[in-house]
């Protein structure tokens, strides 16, 4: 159940590309400074069509005035009452909010044009009455060659795609309509971007800041370790806290034990005190434990280990649903969200944990940790709703969960601060919906009786006395099978997603998105998806991201972020993190600037090297093509050509994120002058080589281990089988790394091949699988529900599992 991002395999990307490379992509509003546009903080004086929305603040605006008036002091009077108006729109054109698309800027790597590019009827006007201006418009030397030809130069000036010629493209509703909103395809899916932020992660499941200043944040993963980021994004190597020898976890794919929850205390800065949330064994018995620690008095980028104290510990009866969230209310108390103890149905005492206030499990528990350096750990905050209810635990602020995971704070809107201090969490549903809850105090929030807003455990449903607060939203099983809460959006870099609320799940990998209808008190939905065509085509961003969405988190800033993996395996270094990013606005320059306090650092420091990639296009290119000679060619030998020379690097398969021009290989020409059959060019296949076949996903970077020997293809079987032979396959395929080595048929039976090795033991360093020890070719003792397989990366990080 566990993979990477779903997505048809590259070959279908490019089999769609031949079906839809015909119709044209809309294309998205761009500066040239590669960034989204924006309205002006302050209202333009020379630029005025474009003072509501556009990329020129009011700085950029008097410059280009300050231009204008030094091309047109040149004039005389016939010349200005020609031709100023002329100029003053050339020049404005640098504060369209699509200046890119008119100057060919979309790709950083090629020249900006000098001057937009002009429709021809608007062209002729212009040059018939101002051509003499050009030189002050402009010193490109092509258009000085032309300048005295009307035809040339108005040719040359000419956009390939003529919608966004000026002005032509002023009058076009489908690219204005709605211009600088949130782009949603034609099933209404807002359509995003995002900006990759940190990967090589085992499983992050929490990223926090300290709100200290210095605008750090703290990645902690399942196997207990958490990590201390820059704003530059680099990376400390020393760890910030390392307890993975208390912690609980395995490499089992979805084991949900470990390091669940990180919180730093509101005078952090001051008192230096965080909490942590994970599992534990003493003796034969699971518990998950609330933890205090200090940070070090020598060093603020290291915990001092020696000052954990044990605020709370509670019994876990089952492995499963250990709750995980630690938060701080805007009241100042910790907030620790627990589940409902495990298995399904909660099926402990009568009622189940959930709806017995005499249990901490099912609950959301508030506790005042302020003062606690002598007498007790904790205090109950005086206005707990059950603190004087006769056999209810006083910790306890809200009932009746089944199993949070991830919930947050709202910021509030920056302006009128509505919404402050609510708290979203998304609750784990049974085995028909899952839903997301606003948490009020003293509130039942239906767990075992209801799940989302259906009946779950009839008799109890049918209860009087339940007095349930039903969910701001539910969604069923065929949308997603397990609900990760995310966060209200209140950062200011792009002001368009404010007071959306946006999360997702983790099985299915969808992001979706709330907002308030103020009027009504309801919630609307929208899926969110990756923006196609060349939505997110702004340097750095990317439109795609591993499947398994595990957390969501907010800078110091506000700024949004969301963590996913492609094996959630807490041993498995195929974490990201992604901040969400808005290409259709932005702030305008300068607003959101911050000056981080100065750090000290006494560790080294990893520079983030960024691994994804945008997929599903070309890189924009701004230059015009030369015209190549006429010759015809085998479309589909160019084809299969192009999907040879991926290799194995190509880890992820592309998804169809928007129509893309197959790369033209350079060398297809020579090839056709060779007069070879293919068959004859094909290399002969090598005994002792291997595939990898079976993934549902057809990714090209794990699968049940092939070998070909004497002529035929056979599998292998997985007695014996280990990480060693696993590190011989991956590098024989052309891997840095071996993840893991799959046992079971986990990739599926190879039914209609032989079992041509089994026992087999490598040392690690052997070139191929038969210069490892084995039985003998074809000597085996095993079935095919045995055959082995293998995850390979080309991670820089590499962990046995």
């Amino acid at each position: 159940m566990w993979g990477f991002f779903i997505s048809l395999p590259w070959f279908s990307s490019i089999l769609c590309f031949l079906t839809l490379n015909l119709t044209s992509v809309m294309l998205h509003p761009q500066c040239l400074d590669f960034k989204p546009p924006f309205r002006p903080q302050r209202e333009l004086e020379f630029c005025v069509m474009y003072k509501e929305f556009g990329c020129c603040d009011y700085q950029k605006d008097q410059e280009l005035m300050a231009k204008y008036y030094k091309i047109v002091d040149n004039f005389d009077y016939y010349g200005y009452a020609n031709c100023a108006g002329f100029v003053l729109e050339l020049l404005c054109q640098e504060c369209s909010p699509y200046s890119a698309h008119l100057f060919d800027a979309e790709d950083p790597s090629t020249p900006v044009r000098t001057i937009p590019g002009l429709c021809s009827d608007y062209c002729f006007q212009f040059w018939k009455k101002c051509h003499f201006t050009i030189p002050f418009l402009s010193g490109d030397p092509n258009i000085a060659k032309v300048k005295g030809n009307q035809t040339r130069l108005c040719d040359y000036l000419e956009l390939h795609d003529k919608d966004y010629c000026y002005p032509h493209l002023l009058s076009n509703q489908q690219l204005t309509q709605n211009l600088g909103r949130v782009q949603s395809n034609s099933d209404g899916c807002l359509q995003l971007c995002l900006e990759e932020v940190a990967n090589g992660l085992q499983n992050p499941l929490a990223m926090v800041h300290a709100n200290d200043g210095t605008h750090r944040f703290f990645v902690a993963e399942q196997v207990g370790l958490v990590w201390t980021y820059l704003p530059d994004k680099s990376k400390l190597e020393r760890p910030f806290l390392n307890i993975t020898q208390a912690v609980l976890t395995s490499s089992w794919e979805g084991d949900e034990r470990g390091f669940l929850g990180l919180a730093f205390h509101p005078k952090y800065k001051y008192n230096g005190k965080l909490y942590v949330y994970y599992s534990v064994e003493v003796g034969f018995d699971e518990r998950i434990r609330i933890s205090e620690f200090h940070v070090s008095a020598n060093d603020m980028n290291q915990v001092d280990h020696t000052s954990e104290r044990v605020i709370l510990e509670i019994d876990e009866p089952a492995s499963n649903h250990n709750g995980g969230q630690l938060l701080f209310g805007d009241d100042g108390y910790l907030y620790i969200f627990t589940g409902d103890g495990g298995m399904a149905g909660d099926p402990f005492g009568q009622y189940g944990n959930a709806q017995n206030k005499s249990a901490l499990l099912g609950k959301v528990l508030r506790i005042d940790v302020d003062d606690n350096e002598r007498g007790p750990l904790y205090r109950i905050p005086p206005d707990n709703p059950f603190i004087h209810e006769q056999g209810a635990r006083p910790e306890i602020y809200a009932y009746g969960v089944r199993n949070m995971w991830r919930c947050s704070v709202d910021r509030g809107d920056p302006w009128t601060k509505d919404g402050k201090g609510r708290i979203f969490c998304g609750d784990v549903g049974q085995n028909k919906f899952e839903e997301i809850d606003i948490i009020e105090k003293g509130r039942n929030y239906g767990w075992r009786a209801k799940e989302g807003f259906s009946c779950y455990d009839k008799k109890l449903c049918a209860n009087s006395s339940l007095d349930d607060v039903l969910p701001v939203y539910a969604y069923p099983h065929k949308m997603g099978k397990s609900v990760t809460g995310g966060y209200v959006y209140r950062g200011c870099e792009y002001p368009n997603l404010n007071g959306i609320y946006i999360f997702g799940d983790f099985m299915s990998g969808r992001l979706m998105s709330l907002q308030e209808d103020k009027n009504t008190g309801r919630w609307n939905y929208n899926e969110i998806c990756m923006g196609m065509g060349l939505t997110c085509a702004f340097p750095g961003l990317i439109n795609n991201y591993h499947q398994y969405i595990i957390s969501f988190a907010e800078d110091e800033s506000g700024e949004l972020y969301f963590m996913s993996t492609g094996i959630p395996s807490a041993t498995s270094p195929s974490g990201v993190i992604y901040k969400v990013v808005d290409p259709s606005r932005r702030a305008p320059p300068r607003k959101c600037h911050f000056d981080p306090f100065p750090v000290r650092v006494r560790s080294n420091l990893i520079k983030f090297v960024p691994q994804e990639t945008l997929v599903g296009i070309d890189p924009p290119n701004g230059n015009k093509i030369a015209p190549q000679p006429t010759e015809s060619y085998d479309w589909l030998e160019e084809l299969l050509s192009n999907l040879a020379d991926l290799g194995p690097s190509l880890t992820t398969p592309v998804p169809t994120t928007g129509s893309s021009k197959p790369p033209r290989n350079s060398r297809r020409k020579n090839r056709r002058k060779n007069n070879k059959s293919k068959v004859e060019r094909a290399p002969e296949i090598q005994t002792g080589a291997l595939r990898l076949v079976g993934d549902e996903h057809g990714r090209s970077d794990r699968g049940r281990v092939e070998i070909y020997i004497s002529g035929e293809w056979g599998t292998v079987c997985d007695d014996l089988w280990t990480f060693m032979n696993a590190r011989v396959v991956c590098r024989q395929l052309g891997f840095q790394y071996a993840l893991k080595a799959t046992k079971n048929s986990e990739f599926g039976e190879g039914k209609n091949l032989r079992i041509l090795l089994d026992d087999v033991q490598c040392e690690g360093t052997e070139s191929n699988l038969l210069d490892c020890r084995h039985a003998g070719v074809g000597t085996h003792n095993c079935a095919h529900y045995e055959d082995a397989g293998v995850i390979c990366s080309n991670s820089t990080y590499i962990v046995e599992v």
